[in-house]
């Protein structure tokens, strides 16, 4: 899949092809959302998993599932109550999502972002449409530039 990614054009200002809905780059903590081949919002300041818990690298992850009010299966508040993951749209395997969230501290493999942010990608994705993560300089090496 990454071939046939870097075979096809790159969408200006990000890493990503422009087959990608979404576009997540790793290294910068950045994502951006895209309508034909445009940027349409970003760049969007993110965060990513932490240690031992990496937001996967992909280039045809598809979203499958959007939960405005989602609350974690897995993380909880302070208070031991499951943490709110408002605007959740998920998008790989394990329950990884773009949601609100402080993004200052890392995430548990989802995409964290202010809740604007995380409203707008929301509203803009729909299930089937294509995400790709990636590390920018990894996929500049990759596309020879």
């Amino acid at each position: 899949m990454a071939q046939a990614a870097h075979g096809e054009a790159v969408v200006p200002g990000t890493p990503c092809s422009v087959s990608a809905r979404a576009c997540v780059d790793l290294e910068s903590q950045r994502a951006w959302l895209i309508r034909d081949g445009q940027v349409v919002r970003g760049p969007m300041t993110i965060s990513s998993g932490g240690e031992g818990r990496a937001t996967p690298v992909g280039h045809s992850f598809r979203v499958y599932r959007k939960e405005e009010h989602h609350v974690s299966g897995e993380s909880t508040t302070r208070d031991g109550r499951p943490a709110p993951m408002p605007y959740s749209t998920f998008f790989a395997d394990g329950g990884i999502a773009f949601h609100a969230g402080d993004p200052s501290r890392s995430s548990a493999g989802c995409i964290r972002m202010e809740t604007p942010d995380a409203q707008a990608t929301f509203g803009e994705l729909q299930n089937g449409d294509k995400v790709q993560v990636v590390n920018a300089s990894q996929e500049a090496a990759a596309r020879g530039a």
